[in-house]
């Protein structure tokens, strides 16, 4: 499907449409009706601010198309870390892939320990962004079901499939090495 092995940037969004942060670019491994795959490697996050970083661990996310989350698989030594941001829907938009984050977000470790993070930036930013009660039980519904996802370990929170995904990453990385186009 269009877009896969190309690079495409993200661009998160507040509710009021202002730009939150921006990740310079992600190798698209799949792309399909659901979601949307990419892989990165100390990528570049600027922020609003104009404040940048790097990301530390290699790691595959997934944008959901559909559903109202998006998933980073961080690749640590340890173990796949999921970091779960509810967010809306993502769209591909020319060479990017876009999405407005709802603030509330959870983590699930190696080891299997889950946490909900962001709550009070959450109630902070219904308020300031004027969410709205069915934007707000969309929200809570969502993080019911990934917390269900967490809980029973199925996609996105299936360390097989995101280790498959990681690999050819890593291949396709290395085709492009030695074919000189990278």
């Amino acid at each position: 499907m269009e877009y896969i092995g190309h690079w495409l940037n993200v661009q998160s969004y507040k509710h009021d449409g202002t730009l939150h942060r921006i990740w310079d670019r992600g190798l698209v491994l799949d792309n399909n009706e659901d979601f949307v795959v990419i892989a990165t490697k100390r990528a570049k996050v600027v922020e609003t601010n104009g404040r940048s970083w790097f990301t530390k661990e290699p790691a595959v996310t997934i944008f959901s198309k559909k559903e109202w989350w998006n998933v980073i698989c961080m690749i640590k030594r340890e173990g796949i870390c999921y970091y779960c941001n509810i967010a809306s829907p993502s769209i591909v938009d020319k060479d990017s892939i876009k999405y407005i984050d709802y603030d509330l977000d959870t983590k699930l470790f190696p080891n299997d320990k889950m946490c909900i993070l962001d709550e009070k930036e959450y109630s902070r930013h219904k308020k300031t962004y004027s969410y709205g009660e069915k934007l707000d039980v969309v929200l809570n519904y969502s993080m019911e079901q990934i917390i269900a996802k967490m809980k029973a370990k199925i996609f996105p929170f299936d360390n097989e499939k995101i280790s498959n995904y990681y690999q050819h990453f890593l291949n396709l990385i290395a085709d492009k090495k030695e074919g000189g186009t990278q």
